[in-house]
């Protein structure tokens, strides 16, 4: 359910940033950077119980 509502999201955040041509590329960065850090947090194990 995560998984979908993150794919989601994804999708929609290229979509915008493609065809409307967002002209802050810092949010972009920041959104990427959040990713990332998901993504690590996710394959180590992250806090368990929070």
């Amino acid at each position: 359910m995560l998984f979908t509502i993150a794919a989601i999201l994804l999708v929609l955040w290229l979509l915008g940033f493609v065809v409307f041509h967002v002209s802050s590329a810092l949010i972009h960065v920041l959104l990427v950077i959040a990713v990332i850090v998901g993504l690590v947090q996710l394959f180590r194990g992250g806090r368990r119980g929070v």
